[in-house]
């Protein structure tokens, strides 16, 4: 079973000039139980090689990494899964390239896209944006913590929250139904990435204890 109790999305953007390696190696350091290679800006030569270089320290510590948007490379470095976003390649025209060993994960904007999702045979869900962020610019307007309860309440696979989530509003997201916390800048543009993790992962598993 994956955890994604603590999910941390790349981008190099905001590593204040810290490699994506660097920042990944910290954070596992620290805690974080899943990663999701996003770096929009890589061409493909050098997306390939960002997700080599984090593969040897994940797989010994048998840390799931996805992949963002691009299936090709998910598959080329047999990565464990790719994250799709709602103009990307369909789930059911992904998963028929893909089989079924890879993790498909999908970002739901709306209850609706949840359902779909879910219906299509995505693995889990990133209810995107929880919150206002300034990480990601082209996105809906905020789901907020009501959108997380009424997703819940309507799907069975394991919901990530993602969207201007840090240490202060983490548990209200857990305590509303998701499984898990996607983060970016909290961990990657944070001066102590494992510190910064670490806080987080206490967090979650203090109320993720509860809720069982």
């Amino acid at each position: 079973m994956i955890d994604y109790s603590l999910y941390l999305v790349t981008d190099r953007s905001l590593s204040k000039g810290r490699s994506t390696a660097e920042i990944v190696a910290a954070a596992v350091a620290g805690g974080v139980s899943c990663i999701q290679l996003r770096e929009k800006s890589c061409g493909t030569r050098e997306f390939l090689n960002e997700a080599l270089a984090l593969q040897p320290l994940l797989k010994s510590r048998n840390i799931p990494l996805i992949i963002n948007d691009r299936l090709d490379i998910a598959l080329a470095i047999e990565a464990d899964g790719v994250h799709l976003g709602q103009s990307d390649m369909p789930i059911g025209m992904a998963r028929k390239i893909a089989g079924d060993s890879l993790i498909i994960g999908i970002s739901a904007e709306s209850v609706d896209d949840a359902l779909r999702a879910e219906q299509e045979g995505a693995d889990y869900i990133g209810i995107s944006p929880v919150f206002s962020t300034p990480t990601k610019t082209d996105i809906a307007p905020p789901l907020g913590l009501e959108g997380v309860r009424q997703i819940r309440a309507l799907v069975d696979i394991p919901l990530v929250g993602i969207g201007g989530i840090n240490s202060d509003n983490a548990e209200s997201v857990l305590a509303a139904g998701a499984d898990g916390i996607a983060v970016v800048s909290a961990i990657v543009s944070a001066a102590d990435p494992a510190g910064a993790a670490k806080k987080l992962k206490t967090l979650i598993d203090q109320v993720l204890a509860q809720k069982d």
